[in-house]
């Protein structure tokens, strides 16, 4: 290759690089994209409220808990 070769690749390629920034900058980042808004969330507070005492108590069923209605043994229902 020769050097004048080389220096106008160099030349291409610089104008080509600040061609597709300028074309990038239009296209990608416009001025509306640059204003964002953020939602507003509420801070969690520290105080937990006690729950329901008609479904959280004592008495109440456990839903994890096996519950067998009957004295069958049998693992065949029907």
């Amino acid at each position: 290759m020769k050097q004048k070769d080389i220096a106008l690749i160099i030349v291409v390629v610089f104008f080509a690089g600040i061609f597709s920034l300028v074309i990038s900058k239009v296209l990608f980042t416009s001025g509306a994209n640059r204003n964002l808004t953020a939602e507003v969330v509420e801070p969690i507070s520290e105080n937990f409220e006690q729950p329901d005492k008609r479904v959280f108590n004592d008495q109440a069923i456990n839903p994890t808990k096996l519950i067998q209605i009957g004295d069958s043994t049998n693992p065949q229902p029907f």
